[in-house]
């Protein structure tokens, strides 16, 4: 019987051992999509507790917490940080097979050397242990990163923000790249006047172009987008229910947006095609600059109306869509393709029923002109566990090449989750290994090993030009 999160954890054979020890283990890091606060990068946040560090934000936690019969105080309230930890502790034994589980206690052993289970019995000792180190400098925000072998962080940034915090980087000479994605969901916001509206006076203030028309907003965003590429911007991202892709007519969009700024609501129809126009237009952005676009799609977001009035979005209250994602998908692709405008593409579907859908999507808009162009994306959200990770890996290496893939992400607001690279190249080099091992694959060492590390790391380096 193994022992549990020994050296040879989830790796089942001598192959796949071989695999993450010699080649996975020691690659750098590219975590090309993360939510971490570029704000505590710039600072060097030192994190006065366990809480602040593991808690905070993470609704991952706080959604198996609240399952396990614990009171929202100790999520999002106002318990103090100590009493949240302890919950958490207590429900840490019930996450068994939940990939909370593996996270927790890899975290505990990667940044902290702790091999103790945590439970409520060993909730104080492992708090005390853990706050103890915290306030050293070699756990300050920067020297975390440097510790994890981080080379990239891109984090995700709206067009109305300064970047300043990415600008003193920067002028600190920070020797790891942190680079913003632009990220102009707010943009394209439609649906409610009133918030969307709030939300253009900000755009206008940091564009310095008054937004009284259709192309007022695109003007505007286009001169956010080229400040975001002078601050080293190489990607953007799209958190979208689905894609956008509506015929429409010019006129009548800008007709939709004149109604929504004038504060009047639009019917379904038109809110869909004035997304799509918008979306249209970031992405011949993307095209122009060179950018590499994401979509992470399929998310049904704020399932629970009275959690999001209470405590606002983003705390644990989303699921899986079911949405068909298809059609409006490949329309989108097609027309940036007929006229050569479509830029390096990564999509990450949240429901697994898509995973061959998205592989042989993939395979229709891959042009010769670079190395997989269009990217299968890594298991994202509900789908970043060893099942998910496996299935979409087995899915782009039946339908694509899994030799292209850029690999995993952290997509993560806590400076503890780079372990999941770690757990990544776990997974990937056991699904290797047991192919060698059943015959599948020949037991070419230099093959194999130069495969794990253009994934784990060289593909992403070269995919999006981060030398």
């Amino acid at each position: 019987m193994k022992a549990f999160l020994d050296k040879d954890f989830l790796l089942q054979t001598e192959t796949a051992q071989s695999l993450f020890h010699s080649h996975a283990k020691h690659m750098p890091i590219i975590d090309y999509h993360c939510h971490l606060p570029v704000d505590q990068i710039a600072a060097d946040h030192q994190f006065k507790n366990l809480t602040e560090i593991w808690l905070y934000g993470d609704h991952y936690k706080w959604r198996a917490m609240r399952t396990n019969g614990i009171d929202e105080k100790y999520c999002t309230g106002d318990a103090d940080d100590y009493e949240k930890f302890l919950r958490y502790a207590e429900t840490v034994p019930y996450t068994l097979r939940n990939p909370l589980y593996h996270w927790t206690h890899l975290e505990l052993q990667r940044y902290f050397g702790i091999d103790t289970l945590l439970n409520g019995e060993s909730a104080r000792k492992i708090y005390e242990q853990c706050n103890e180190q915290l306030q050293h400098n070699k756990m300050s925000a920067r020297n975390i990163l440097r510790n994890m072998n981080v080379k990239v962080v891109c984090t995700t940034d709206d067009p109305a923000d300064s970047l300043e915090h990415h600008a003193k980087l920067r002028k600190d000479g920070f020797e790891i790249k942190v680079l913003p994605t632009f990220r102009a969901d707010k943009s394209m916001a439609v649906d409610d006047p009133e918030a969307y509206n709030t939300y253009l006076v900000k755009l206008e203030k940091a564009s310095d172009i008054h937004i009284s028309s259709y192309q007022d907003l695109l003007d505007a965003l286009r001169k956010r987008h080229a400040f975001f590429a002078e601050a080293g911007c190489k990607l953007s991202d799209h958190g979208i229910d689905n894609f956008y892709a509506e015929e429409y007519q010019e006129q009548d969009i800008r007709s939709y947006f004149d109604q929504v700024r004038g504060g009047k609501a639009l019917d379904g129809s038109a809110i869909l095609k004035l997304k799509s126009a918008i979306l249209y237009e970031l992405a011949l952005m993307d095209h122009e600059k060179g950018w590499t676009q994401q979509f992470h799609v399929g998310a049904m977001r704020n399932n629970n109306s009275r959690m999001l009035r209470q405590i606002g979005s983003d705390t644990g209250f989303d699921s899986i869509g079911d949405y068909r994602i298809g059609t409006p998908m490949s329309r989108f692709f097609d027309r940036l393709d007929t006229t050569d405008q479509l830029a390096k593409t990564i999509i990450y579907n949240l429901n697994p029923r898509d995973n061959y859908l998205v592989g042989t999507m993939i395979g229709n808009f891959n042009d010769g002109s670079t190395p997989g162009k269009m990217q299968m994306g890594s298991g994202w959200w509900f789908l970043d566990q060893k099942e998910a990770m496996e299935m979409q890996m087995n899915a782009l290496s039946n339908l694509g090449l899994l030799s292209r893939f850029v690999g995993m992400l952290t997509d993560s607001r806590s400076f503890l989750s780079y372990p999941r690279h770690e757990y990544f190249r776990r997974i990937l080099c056991n699904l290797l290994g047991n192919d060698v091992e059943n015959g599948e694959l020949p037991k070419d060492m230099e093959l194999l090993g130069h495969t794990v590390e253009n994934i784990c790391y060289h593909n992403a380096r070269h995919f999006f030009a981060f030398e």
